[in-house]
């Protein structure tokens, strides 16, 4: 069992290896590296997970990947971009929908499909300043499923 992203809400777009993945990790108090960890930091393994509520996103391009927490991003958010992205899907037509200034999701209809493409900016790093912007090609992604997954995940939220 991983120690991380277990249970925790996820809207992925994409296939195999390119998409971007939008969740909300949990830690597995129960996973024995996590507690390990929790021991060695002098606190309870419940307390070394703490609430799980650190949303990340991930993404991988082919040859590329990466993935960044989101500070500060809520649960309310998540569901109000996915919501938008429902809405923006059902109205038939091409469309830009954006989570804060991290993602934004470029849409064009193709026949009983959508092709998405993915603009993902990483927060600043302290250190590095600004990570490049990048530009993921999701493809044809079937408008069924789209909407299907993406119920899915506001029910998780809910």
């Amino acid at each position: 069992m991983s120690p991380i992203v277990v249970g925790g809400p996820e809207l992925f777009l994409g296939a195999g290896d390119v998409y971007v993945a939008l969740l909300r990790p949990k830690i597995d108090p129960a996973d024995p590296g996590v507690r390990q960890a929790a021991e060695q930091a002098g606190v309870t393994p419940e307390e070394f997970a703490g609430s799980g509520d650190v949303w990340t996103l991930m993404y991988e391009d082919g040859p590329g990947h990466g993935e960044f927490e989101l500070p500060g991003a809520r649960d309310v958010e998540a569901d109000g971009f996915a919501e938008q992205l429902q809405a923006a899907l059902a109205s038939g037509g091409p469309f830009t929908v954006e989570a804060g200034d991290f993602l934004r999701i470029d849409a064009r209809p193709a026949a009983d499909a959508w092709r998405l493409t993915a603009r993902v900016t990483p927060p600043e790093d302290e250190e590095d300043g600004a990570a490049a912007p990048r530009t993921v090609e999701l493809g044809a992604l079937p408008a069924a499923q789209l909407l299907a997954d993406l119920e899915d995940f506001r029910r998780a939220l809910a």
